[in-house]
């Protein structure tokens, strides 16, 4: 984990474009196994996106606060380029599409995937998690276990570990609450802090949760607060965007960014999904993307500025 003593982390403010089964499908309507040209133009699509990265740093966004999540299968380049300009470099390791944690190289047997994260020395090493009380205790269980040893390797490799927590909800649990606007109101910000209580107490100790938007500043604090008991004062939380309109962002960052342990936000296919589409459509050329990219990247960082120095 991150020094104690690290009590005011820099914000950390994270394109995230590691998206790999959903883009392939979802975006570019690819249901087997790409083609190497059909990987090519997937890769060429988030070296798009990143340019509008690279263009609202240009247009004044502190590049200090910056960073991309990519992923190794279609972001190589991205990854490269980040590096080389020197914004901050995030790289999941589990494997896309998956109900529970499934490294995407090698198995749990092995540390094969220590040695692709090594290849790019990434900043931060995220997982997807997806995980409910009242999910299976088996399948659970194998999940806690594989992340608290994944996580212990991290550690010990000096490394900062990212776990994004999804809870998604049950039938009985959407039906319980009426809607799902409902169930993040009422259900899932306790569903939060018992599955991180849960988490910790099976040894999964990440320096960073990653978590789904609040709608209230009660409910955010509560979140900081299980995320740092019990000693864990140098763990910090971020939003990440869960392909929410605009206007359900903002709620979002608005309610965190004032909450001492919030430190920033991963926001993805709400700022570049609808312009990738339209450009592969061909109404709207690259560099409209890469315009549009950047402004709706300033837009949330202005957002979550503004709701922090309020």
């Amino acid at each position: 984990m991150t020094d104690p003593e690290d009590a005011a982390p820099r914000e950390l403010l994270l394109l995230a474009m590691d998206h790999r089964e959903s883009l392939q499908k979802s975006v570019y309507g690819i249901t087997g196994e790409p083609t190497p040209a059909e990987v090519e133009q997937i890769a060429a699509g988030k070296t798009l996106i990143f340019e509008g990265l690279l263009e609202a740093v240009a247009q004044g966004i502190d590049p200090g606060a910056v960073g991309v999540l990519v992923d190794e299968r279609y972001g190589t380049a991205v990854a490269e380029k980040a590096l080389a300009n020197g914004i901050d470099l995030a790289m999941p390791i589990e494997k896309s599409g998956q109900d529970f944690f499934t490294l995407e190289y090698g198995d749990f047997t092995t540390t094969e995937w220590l040695t692709h994260v090594e290849t790019f020395d990434p900043a931060q090493v995220k997982v997807l998690v997806r995980d409910n009380p009242a999910f299976a205790a088996a399948d659970r269980q194998a999940q806690m276990t594989h992340l608290a040893a994944v996580g212990q390797v991290l550690r010990e490799a000096g490394r900062t570990f990212l776990i994004e927590l999804l809870i998604p909800a049950t039938p009985e649990q959407l039906k319980g609450a009426g809607d799902a606007l409902q169930y993040d109101r009422e259900l899932r910000p306790a569903l939060t802090t018992q599955v991180i209580g849960e988490l910790q107490r099976a040894g999964v100790e990440p320096d960073i949760w990653k978590i789904e938007g609040l709608e209230t500043g009660d409910a955010a604090a509560a979140v900081v607060a299980a995320a740092r008991q019990d000693g864990r004062a140098s763990v910090t939380c971020i939003v990440l965007g869960r392909d929410a309109p605009a206007d359900r962002l903002d709620h979002w960052l608005s309610v965190a960014a004032p909450v001492d342990g919030f430190r920033g936000f991963a926001i993805g296919r709400s700022i570049w999904e609808q312009p990738l589409v339209a450009q592969l459509q061909g109404t709207i050329g690259q560099r409209e993307l890469v315009d549009r990219v950047a402004a709706a990247f300033t837009h949330f960082v202005a957002v979550y500025d503004s709701a922090r120095a309020a």
